[in-house]
């Protein structure tokens, strides 16, 4: 059986597609890079990452972007007659006063490793673009028109528009042609694609939150009228028919279905496959019950489907309700390359599966100068908005040890290395080496940001020798967070208090939502931007069987 999510942890939007018997699924980034990680099987079963679609930091450049805004729900296809892949991606610069300024781009490659086309910019009508290629060799664009005006519905209809590939630009204005297959509201996340002599139009209703779903229309012509499926939503976390039209806000917690181990359920896209099989991938998430805060994030879940005969795509078992457990396809099965557990940083590039807020970690981690350990050099403090030095990994369960070991020599309360549980620039907490002029001397401590307010654990302090390597580790166990340290790597003692792991997650926080937790090492230098610390290993060891709870 597959377990899921098949992608755990911050693993947001996902867009499935094929080439031949392989398979890949794309996923939001938001603030994080390298941007759109890519999954690749062979099996719909075993996922490895596979490669990211942006790896220069400067195209685009998030520096200074808020929590949350950056690289938004990109669509990931692949065009036999072109022999090419296409990734349609949005950057979320603002979402002041509920505009939600978006600028859309297309990149194209032959293999999702690249190299990766310069970007196109498309339009910025709306988010979650998405590109269609039809059988006639016409290409498409849908999104979400956002709606502005304050006496329309928001957050408005789906619209689409011609894409000239030649030219490299839109043809004509992009025209709304669907406003939803439900009353749920909230319509986003239009896929469009053909079966036989139809048009389908997948998009999700009811916010990305707890009422979200699947819904699905189709037309014999590509701009319309569609009709919606008489069993809207055809997947979903909440059943029931509520009419939320009037209802912007996108996480409706009084949906919550305690009968569910997958929370919102919705943003999906499918894959018909050469041996008759269907298959959907699509945003889920499991929250901490009852504050109902998602600490990994919004997730990726797939299930089986199939068509029926008069042309409507349906959950394999029947019903619509998401489900943990699913049959394994008749493919054979293809075991795939999982991230280590331990890292020496032994080789002279970074391992795939690192990230940084906003900048490529590449720009300040150095492991030449010293074989065997990652040099971070220390930036800006973890609440910028600009460029951290923090290499991080996501949070793919909330049973989990981290570990480093750290050789890092302070010369001012300005120089800070360490190991760190971050949400956003405004969540973390944050086990650090420093130089206490209290102390006179080197010391560890603990510091927590919690929705912006710093509060620094004073008692917890202790002096530390220079020239002594120290371990660091962070404990997670379900909701308690609890650091620990350790002079020779045996023997650890606790320091700080035991933090509540589900603040860490979109629910809790004012300033940040829709990624997830992650945990790294870091290093800051508030003085000069030099300053470097060493570390000799990184361990993540996480049960990502465990339940949430």
């Amino acid at each position: 059986m597959i377990q899921n999510p098949i992608l755990p942890g911050f693993h947001a939007d996902p867009c499935i597609c094929r080439k031949g018997n392989d398979f890949y699924i794309a996923v939001s980034s938001f603030e994080w890079f390298p941007g759109i990680p890519i999954y690749h099987s062979r099996d719909m079963k075993n996922w490895e990452l596979y490669s990211h679609a942006l790896q220069n930091d400067r195209e685009p450049d998030l520096r200074k972007l808020p929590s949350a805004k950056g690289i938004w729900a990109p669509c990931l296809t692949y065009c036999e007659a072109d022999e090419l892949f296409y990734v349609v991606y949005g950057v979320m610069n603002s979402m002041n006063a509920r505009y939600f300024d978006v600028d859309n781009y297309l990149i194209t490659a032959k293999d999702p490793k690249g190299p990766w086309s310069e970007p196109v910019y498309l339009h910025s009508t709306g988010f979650d673009a998405s590109m269609f290629h039809d059988d006639d060799g016409k290409k498409y664009i849908v999104a979400l028109d956002w709606e502005t005006r304050t006496a329309y519905e928001k957050p408005g209809p789906i619209n689409i528009v011609e894409y000239d590939p030649e030219k490299k630009t839109i043809v004509g204005m992009p025209k709304a042609f669907w406003r939803g297959g439900t009353d749920r509201g909230c319509i986003e996340a239009p896929h469009l694609t053909k079966r036989g002599d139809y048009y389908y139009i997948m998009c999700a209703e009811g916010g990305t939150g707890y009422y979200h779903s699947v819904t699905v229309g189709r037309s014999k012509n590509i701009w319309g009228p569609y009709e919606p499926d008489p069993c809207n939503p055809i997947l979903t976390s909440s059943p029931g028919d509520f009419n939320e039209r009037s209802d912007w806000d996108h996480l409706k917690p009084r949906y919550y279905n305690p009968d569910s181990v997958l929370q919102k359920s919705g943003h999906a896209s499918y894959v018909d496959l050469s041996n008759g099989e269907t298959w959907m991938v699509h945003l889920t998430a499991r929250p901490f019950v009852p504050e109902l805060r998602c600490t990994l994030g919004r997730e990726t879940a797939i299930q089986r489907m199939k068509w029926t005969e008069d042309g409507w795509l349906r959950m394999e078992k029947g019903g619509n309700m998401a489900q943990e457990f699913v049959q394994e396809s008749t493919l054979p099965e293809s075991p795939a390359s999982k991230l280590p557990a331990h890292d020496d940083f032994d080789g002279e590039t970074l391992q795939i599966g690192y990230y940084a807020p906003r900048i490529d970690p590449a720009g300040f981690v150095d492991l030449t100068s010293r074989p065997g350990w990652a040099r971070l050099r220390g930036q800006e403090s973890g609440c910028s908005l600009n460029q951290v030095s923090l290499l991080a990994r996501k949070l793919t369960s909330v049973q989990a040890r981290i570990t480093t070991k750290l050789d890092f020599t302070p010369l001012s309360y300005q120089h800070t290395a360490g190991l760190i549980l971050y949400y956003d620039n405004m969540n973390f907490i944050y086990l650090y080496k420093y130089f206490s002029d209290t102390l006179g001397h080197g010391a560890v401590s603990v510091l927590q940001v919690e929705n912006g307010e710093k509060k620094e654990f004073s008692d917890a302090r202790t002096l530390v020798e220079d020239g002594c390597e120290i371990y660091m580790r962070l404990q997670i166990n379900g909701r308690k967070s609890q650091f620990r340290w350790s002079m020779d790597g045996e023997h650890y003692t606790e320091i700080g208090p035991c933090f509540d792991t589900s603040k860490f997650s979109d629910e809790y926080s004012q300033f940040g939502e829709f990624t997830g937790a992650f945990v790294g090492i870091t290093c800051g230098d508030r003085m000069m931007h030099r300053h470097t610390a060493d570390f000799d290993f990184f361990d993540y060891e996480a049960d990502e069987t465990a339940a949430v709870e």
